[in-house]
């Protein structure tokens, strides 16, 4: 099969929105090096742009695409293809040196090897362990790198590194492609501007069949607001409420990928114990932020409510209190980064934007 022949774009269906990007690991792959950059927001589609260029690195073929090695890299679980596996909140010095051994093991059964080390903004302390594999690779093996960003403590790393930024996805190309999913248009147009440029957020809020009412609840905030404290409070439960009903999709999905990866576990013959903990810890921080990200894509849609009031009075009382309303939800949004316990966060701000009429 000739190089311009080689279907390398067709591993990176899940890699959406990221078309100029594919086009260049094209080119790319055809001669490759041995450290590769993958640069992009949480659920942007790194991991996803990973696995494919495992499998055209790992195919005997360069990436056909049907093959049991393509199958097995897309899967994650080829023989000579490594991922690294983050426990803790920051990546560890003990995550890294399994990286950096394995990056001096042999190929298995493929002429190279593919080492894959995720979150490496998360270990600013740890990385520049991972410096001189960068430097000096042993022969037959690549490795990938994957971040939401580097930090200038890892200005050298990055510079021994070929750099590939993703692109946010546009919201219009977001709810395309979920539309094409069979995701109703309502709930794929806001699942995709809820998104922010993320292809992994948007699947997932779009598979949330109360994503819809939950918005629009918060944007009906401003017309039931009253100064009276047992309206403001169930106001609050209920907007709290949804926020729990919003985790529900996650975890769905959750209990779909551990029960995937303890049946290969299981049908190795290894213990499943100690890989349940790590991945229930991490799924366990993954609600964390997904919850936070609830309360944000909340008040971001009270934002829009209040600005939309603005453009139907521009001169008048209508734009006074949506400016001052906007600066409140401002605030709100940063107090969150201070883990604020919720009811009494939620009450708080739902009493000021009473108090503006």
């Amino acid at each position: 099969m000739s190089e311009e022949e080689r279907p390398v774009p067709a591993l990176f269906a899940e890699a959406v929105g990221q078309g100029p990007l594919v086009e260049q690991l094209r080119r790319l792959l055809r001669r490759p090096v041995h450290a590769y950059a993958l640069i992009g927001p949480e659920g942007a589609g790194t991991a996803a742009l990973a696995r494919g260029m495992a499998a055209a690195l790992l195919c005997p073929e360069g990436g056909c695409g049907a093959c049991r090695a393509c199958e097995e890299a897309l899967g994650g679980f080829h023989p000579d293809l490594v991922w690294v596996t983050r426990e803790g909140p920051q990546l560890q010095a003990a995550e890294v040196r399994e990286a950096v051994r394995a990056a001096q093991r042999k190929p298995r059964v493929a002429p190279r090897q593919v080492i894959v080390v995720p979150d490496l903004h998360l270990g600013v302390g740890v990385a520049p362990m991972l410096l001189k594999t960068v430097e000096e690779p042993a022969p037959g093996s690549v490795l990938l790198l994957l971040a939401e960003r580097l930090p200038p403590a890892l200005a050298t790393i990055q510079s021994r590194c070929v750099v590939l930024r993703l692109r946010p996805v546009p919201e219009e190309e977001l709810a395309a492609w979920l539309a094409e999913q069979g995701v109703p248009e309502d709930r794929a147009r806001a699942a995709a501007q809820a998104a922010g440029g993320s292809p992994g957020t948007a699947r997932l809020l779009a598979a949330d069949e109360g994503l819809v009412t939950r918005l629009a609840r918060w944007r009906s905030l401003p017309g039931r607001l009253a100064p009276e404290g047992h309206v403001l409070a169930a106001l609050a439960r209920e907007l709290a409420g949804g926020v729990e009903e919003a985790l529900g999709a996650l975890a769905a999905k959750q209990a779909e990928e551990l029960a995937a990866a303890l049946a290969r576990v299981e049908g190795s013959g290894e213990r499943t114990g100690p890989l349940r903990k790590a991945i229930e810890e991490r799924q366990h921080r993954a609600q964390r932020r997904w919850r936070v990200e609830e309360w944000r894509r909340g008040l971001a849609a009270l934002a829009q409510a209040y600005r939309d009031q603005a453009l139907a009075d521009p001169r008048g009382r209508g734009a006074t209190r949506a400016a001052a309303a906007l600066e409140l939800l401002a605030e709100a949004a940063r107090d969150l980064r201070r883990n604020p316990a919720e009811q009494v966060w939620l009450e708080a701000l739902l009493a000021r934007l009473a108090a503006l009429g």
